[in-house]
């Protein structure tokens, strides 16, 4: 009994211990010291280091710039869809669509994407050359632009499901069924009205998942290497460079950048937290004008065409990576290539074999820690009546807010310096502080709407509550549990910094494989490579489809429908 009511002191100590320590590791190093380095006085001397790099305020634009774009877009796609086709067919043809779609790495969409827009990629072999007179590719910077419109495509492309989902799951809070019904009985438009009566509810519930977005898409590594610019790069790019630097000396400069990245995310949640308000201000004027319409025709099509257009970019691009992988010679501007052949995958998969072994290792241990730590605090919350305010909320998003540039190298730093082996069991820890929230945030709401009479009747029948956990509660919330375990495999499989820092770049994974191969890689390799990282994904949440119907073959109120 004490061990199961110590569970959520000991998860929010392996979740945001390593957070707080890894802040000071590098805090310590962005003021000069760092003994194993020599650095032992404090002082500011990495900050002028770093306001001495003559890329800083290009670097700086770029991270504010592409984030706060890449949030924005994202967040306006996903409520003007929701706004004018919320329990419409488009709507729950999507929803269907959402787990295939987020199983997709952040990394693998990024190919897809850049292979598509490329100017020898398939958008411009469509058009050509009846389109656009080339035969060539043309001399044009599409992927890793300088102004960064590439990686904010890529990131929206992969937020709006995650945030189409969030918005999903608050829907039922904020009754929009109620809502919308007064709206159309005063003549309001369904996008209008939606946005008037309902959008204010709904978005007090996913604040803090957009908040998450907006940190994620201002200091993301890996989809910023495969589409960001390069000359200089975002922030956070930049800081991981100085900390693979051979000069030992420049983590006193990548950790001053981590601080200045931490700054600037929490410098543009303050910023988006004033144009909340403001825009609150402003709405409530608008929505006491009594205007009824807005031109709500269009803004549905615009909502549906921009949805659909997020959510082909990801599915065109794994099969662009599909026909890659496969092709032999691909004249340009063909849209198919001459012929087809498995040389590729038959030279390259045995070489992946051990590292997808590796990910799928690392990816299920570290999910297969959280589960346990997630249905333990939940089974306390149940058992001894906690009751989670929001303080417990803005704790579990604490990760996702925290930028993991700014932390993960000052865990790696104390680790080197308290002799710690950075092997896959470290990697497995990292990994756990980023799998943590998103398998709690999967699984908490249908735990907690369990029907406890099952339990009261089990109890009168003699059923202790240990019994009544395994024997009742696990087996008829196996789906949701199965499935909050394969978006935590999936989150584990994408992750590429905490792989990449804690790891020490001795832990291979097929996430940092992939990203090896984007500085000019063949794409025939990274095809290979990508779809392997995809399909170790979609083989979890296929066994999370799969595995409830077979627990459930001889109980029929159990069995999904």
């Amino acid at each position: 009994m004490r061990p199961l009511r110590a569970a959520p002191a000991l998860t929010l100590i392996l979740m945001l211990g390593p957070v707080a320590a890894g802040l000071l590791g590098t805090l310590a190093p962005a003021l000069g010291v760092l003994p194993a380095l020599g650095g032992v006085r404090p002082g500011l001397a990495p900050f002028d280091t770093l306001l001495d790099w003559p890329g800083l305020p290009r670097a700086v634009a770029l991270s504010l710039g592409t984030g706060l774009a890449a949030t924005a877009i994202s967040l306006a796609v996903v409520v003007l869809f929701v706004a004018g086709w919320q329990g419409g067919r488009a709507m729950r043809g999507l929803e269907r669509l959402l787990a295939p779609l987020l199983s997709v790495p952040h990394a693998a969409a990024a190919f897809g994407i850049a292979f598509l827009i490329a100017p020898s990629g398939w958008v411009a072999r469509a058009l050509s050359p009846w389109a656009t007179g080339w035969d060539r590719p043309p001399d044009l910077l599409i992927v890793q632009d300088p102004w960064g419109v590439a990686m904010v495509a890529g990131l929206v492309a992969k937020e709006v499901p995650f945030l189409l989902l969030m918005t999903l799951a608050a829907l039922p809070q904020a009754r929009p069924v109620q809502r919308m019904g007064v709206a159309r009985a005063l003549g309001y438009g369904p996008v209008t009205g939606w946005l008037k009566a309902v959008f204010p509810a709904v978005y007090a519930q996913i604040r803090l998942p957009v908040y998450a977005v907006l940190a994620y898409s201002m200091s993301v590594v890996d989809v910023a290497i495969i589409l960001g610019p390069n000359t200089p790069p975002p922030l956070a790019v930049q800081v991981v460079r100085w900390m693979a630097d051979p000069d030992l000396s420049m983590r006193f400069t990548a950790s001053a950048g981590a601080v200045l990245q931490l700054v600037l995310v929490v410098g543009a949640l303050a910023l988006w937290h004033l144009g909340e308000r403001l825009a609150g201000a402003t709405g409530r004027r608008w929505a006491t004008g009594g205007a009824r319409r807005h031109g709500d025709s269009a803004l549905r099509e615009l909502g549906l065409g921009a949805v659909t257009l997020a959510g082909l970019a990801v599915v065109a691009g794994l099969a662009g990576l599909a026909v890659w992988s496969v092709t032999g010679f691909w004249a340009f501007p063909d849209a198919l290539p001459g012929g087809l052949s498995l040389r590729h995958w038959g030279a390259q998969a045995p070489a992946l074999a051990d590292t997808a072994g590796r990910t799928i290792w690392i990816a299920g241990a570290a999910t297969a820690l959280a589960m346990a730590l997630v249905l333990a605090c939940l089974e306390a919350e149940h058992r001894f009546g906690l009751t989670p305010g929001a303080r417990s909320l803005w704790l579990l998003y604490a990760p996702l807010l925290v930028p993991q540039v700014a932390f993960l190298p000052g865990v790696q730093t104390l680790a080197l310096m308290g002799g710690v082996n950075v092997g896959m069991g470290a990697v497995i820890l990292g990994h756990l502080v980023f799998v943590l929230p998103y398998v709690f945030l999967s699984l908490a709401a249908p735990w907690r709407a369990w029907d406890r009479r099952y339990a009261t009747v089990a109890a009168a029948l003699g059923a202790g509550p240990g019994r009544i956990f395994w024997t009742v509660r696990l087996p008829m919330l196996a789906a949701p549990v199965l499935t909050a375990a394969a978006v935590g495999f999936a989150v584990s499989v994408g992750q590429y910094l905490p792989t990449l820092l804690i790891g020490g770049g001795r832990v291979q994974t097929l996430t940092t494989e992939a990203v090896a191969l984007a500085s000019g890689g063949d794409r025939r390799v990274i095809g290979v490579t990508a779809l392997m990282q995809t399909g170790v994904v979609v083989l979890g949440f296929a066994l999370a489809l799969a595995l409830p119907r077979v627990i459930a073959r001889n109980r029929r109120g159990l069995r999904p429908e």
